[in-house]
C-alpha cells in the first residue's frame, strides 16, 4: 500500500499529511516536478494521490501540469483517493470541469475558515467546530466543480473545501503546513524582492498547537479511507 505525491518545490511537501500517514502505516513517494517536469509517474501503482501546493498556475501550459491533470481524471475515473492542496485543489477543480482565476484578494496567514453544514456530514470533517483558524498562502481560486459538495469558506474566499463523490477531495487551505514550513515559506518570499507577497508579519506558532489536532483527525480520517482502498482493491484481486 503506497501513496504517491506530486510535489512542485522543495518546501512544498506532505507536512502533516506526511506524519499520519507515518502513523497509520501508509508508505509514500514523491514524484519532484520541479526537478523532473517530463517525469514518468509510476501513478498505477500508486493506491492513493495527493497533489501538493506550488506557485505556479493550474491555468499554466506546462507539461507537467496537463499530466498531471490527466492523472486526476484517470484515478476519478478508477475510484482511487485523491487529495488536492492549494495548487493541488485547484488542479482537481479544473480535472472535474472548473475554472480557475484570480481570487479577489491573495489570502496569505492564519484566517478563520468556516465549515458548512455538508461538512458535518463527511466523513473526513465531521464534528470539527463551525469555524476554525487556519494557514492560508493563495493568490487564485476556482469555482465550486459540478457535482461537488462545498465543506468550507472564508471571508476572501468561497471554495476553501470540496469532496467530489466519495473519495475526492480539495483543501485550498493548508491544513498540512508545520510552524517550519511557515517559516521557510516566509524566508523563501522575503527574497522575492518587489515580488514579495507577504505584506505583514506572520507568527508561524499562533495556531499551530490547534492546527495539528485538527491535522491529525481529518487527515487520519482520511488514512482510513486509503486504507479502506486498499483492502478493497485487495479483495477484488
Amino acid at each position: 500500500m503506497r501513496v504517491l505525491a506530486f510535489r512542485h518545490g522543495p518546501f512544498e511537501h506532505l507536512g502533516l499529511v506526511g506524519d499520519a500517514l507515518d502513523a497509520h502505516g501508509i508508505a509514500y513517494d514523491y514524484v519532484d516536478l520541479d526537478q523532473s517536469p517530463g517525469f514518468q509517474s509510476p501513478a498505477q501503482q500508486a493506491v492513493a494521490l495527493v497533489f501538493l501546493g506550488g506557485s505556479m498556475s493550474a491555468n499554466d501550459d506546462l507539461p507537467y501540469i496537463r499530466h498531471e491533470i490527466r492523472l486526476i481524471r484517470e484515478a476519478i475515473s478508477q475510484r482511487r483517493p485523491v487529495l488536492g492542496v492549494c495548487l493541488g485543489s485547484q488542479l482537481i477543480a479544473k480535472a472535474l470541469g472548473a475554472k480557475i482565476y484570480k481570487n479577489a484578494v491573495k489570502e496569505i496567514g492564519w484566517a478563520p475558515v468556516t465549515f458548512t453544514d455538508a461538512a458535518r456530514q463527511d466523513p473526513l470533517f465531521t464534528g470539527l467546530d463551525a469555524s476554525e483558524v487556519i494557514f492560508q498562502w493563495h493568490g487564485e481560486t476556482f469555482d465550486l466543480p459540478r457535482g461537488a459538495e462545498r465543506l468550507a469558506s472564508s471571508a476572501a474566499c468561497q471554495n476553501q473545501a470540496f469532496r467530489w463523490g466519495d473519495r475526492v477531495y480539495g483543501l485550498q487551505f493548508h491544513l498540512e503546513v508545520t510552524p517550519e514550513m511557515i517559516a521557510q515559506w516566509c524566508v523563501e518570499d522575503a527574497k522575492c524582492g518587489e515580488n514579495r507577497e507577504v505584506t505583514h508579519p506572520i507568527d508561524p506558532q499562533a495556531h499551530a498547537a490547534r492546527a495539528q489536532e485538527l491535522a491529525r483527525l481529518v487527515f487520519g480520517r482520511w488514512c482510513d479511507l486509503v486504507k479502506g482502498q486498499s483492502s478493497a482493491c485487495g479483495a477484488s484481486s
